[in-house]
């Protein structure tokens, strides 16, 4: 293959990726057809049994990439926060641009169902949580922060929590949130008042 050729499927490839995880948000996970997905993509239905295994495999791929790539905004936040009150902040913050009922949210919620009837995709975004999880919990252990294992699991729900009720509770915003998230990292002594 000349590296045109490989440049000409890679592009396939990414639009396919593209259309798959836009029709997903659009349509939801058990309405999308190879047809459909080809169609968006302007190429032929063949592509795209050509790039992937099946359409499920298509699907698991754009919804995986587009979690892990979401998620991959956490690095500068655990960069730029200072403190575990800073962290929380930065990272409610940055869901406020997820309401709920836009597209990656969608997408969120749609992967997260289709997991409990697929194995391989649950295992393959139960993998990116657990990354998300480690950087945090490392985060929060380098910080101080009690049990940061747990920590890290209970915040990385209350933020999938949020993004899914969202769409029935828009008063659900960072500045809502955010302080009740940094109470649950206040050491109990900083809520007595040092009096502990």
């Amino acid at each position: 293959m000349t590296s045109t050729a490989a440049d000409r499927g890679r592009e396939v490839r990414h639009r396919l990726l593209r259309a798959a995880a836009e029709l997903i948000a659009e349509r939801g996970w058990t309405a999308v057809s190879t047809r459909v997905v080809a169609e968006r993509a302007g190429v032929a239905p063949g592509l795209v049994h050509y790039h992937f295994a099946s359409v499920q495999a298509l699907l698991s791929a754009a919804a995986t990439g587009a979690i892990r790539e979401s998620l991959d905004a956490v690095g500068p936040m655990l960069t730029q926060a200072r403190t575990p009150a800073e962290l929380v902040e930065l990272s409610v913050a940055s869901l406020d641009s997820f309401t709920g009922d836009d597209p990656v949210s969608v997408l969120f919620i749609e992967t997260y169902l289709a997991a409990t009837r697929d194995p391989r995709l649950r295992d393959a975004v139960a993998a990116i949580l657990a990354d998300f999880r480690e950087r945090y919990a490392a985060w929060f252990g380098a910080h101080g922060v009690a049990a940061p294992e747990a920590t890290a699991v209970v915040l990385g729900s209350a933020f999938d929590g949020l993004v899914m009720r969202r769409a029935l509770d828009s008063t659900l915003t960072a500045e809502a949130i955010a302080p009740v998230l940094t109470r649950m990292l206040t050491p109990a002594s900083e809520k007595l008042g040092g009096n502990a």
